[in-house]
C-alpha cells in the first residue's frame, strides 16, 4: 500500500517564515519550466523528469538538497554526498528569504536541467 503525505503536513508546527521561504524558491524554480511537487513522509522532492531537488522543512529553516553533476564548492554547502562517479547531493540551510538568490537558483537550475 502506496502511503500520501501532504504537503500541509510539511509545514505543521513550522515558523510561517518556513512556507515564505518555500513559496519564493518555488515561485523562482517556475521560471525554469513546470516543477512537480512530490511530498514524501520526510522530505518535499521536486521533479522535473526526475528529482532534481529536495526540501526538509524544519521548525524555522529548510534543508534544500541538491542534486549535481560536479562538487559545488561554497561556503554555502554545508554537506556534500557523493552518491556516485558524476552524481553529487549538495545541502544548503536556508533560514531566511534573502538567501533565495542568484547564486542558489543558478545552481537549482544547473540541477534542473540535469533531471530534465
Amino acid at each position: 500500500m502506496t502511503e500520501n503525505f501532504s504537503m500541509d503536513s510539511h509545514f505543521s508546527g513550522k515558523e510561517p517564515s518556513v512556507r515564505e521561504m518555500y513559496d519564493r524558491l518555488l515561485s523562482a524554480l517556475r521560471e525554469f519550466g513546470k516543477v512537480i511537487e512530490e511530498p514524501k513522509k520526510t522530505s518535499i522532492h521536486l521533479v522535473n523528469a526526475s528529482a532534481f531537488a529536495g526540501v526538509q522543512t524544519r521548525g524555522t529553516y529548510i534543508l534544500l538538497n541538491i542534486k549535481a553533476d560536479h562538487k559545488i564548492e561554497s561556503q554555502r554547502i554545508h554537506r556534500t554526498d557523493q552518491v556516485s562517479g558524476r552524481r553529487f547531493h549538495h545541502r544548503v540551510k536556508i533560514s531566511s528569504l534573502v538567501e533565495i538568490d542568484n547564486e542558489l537558483i543558478g545552481w537549482l537550475h544547473e540541477a534542473y536541467v540535469l533531471s530534465g
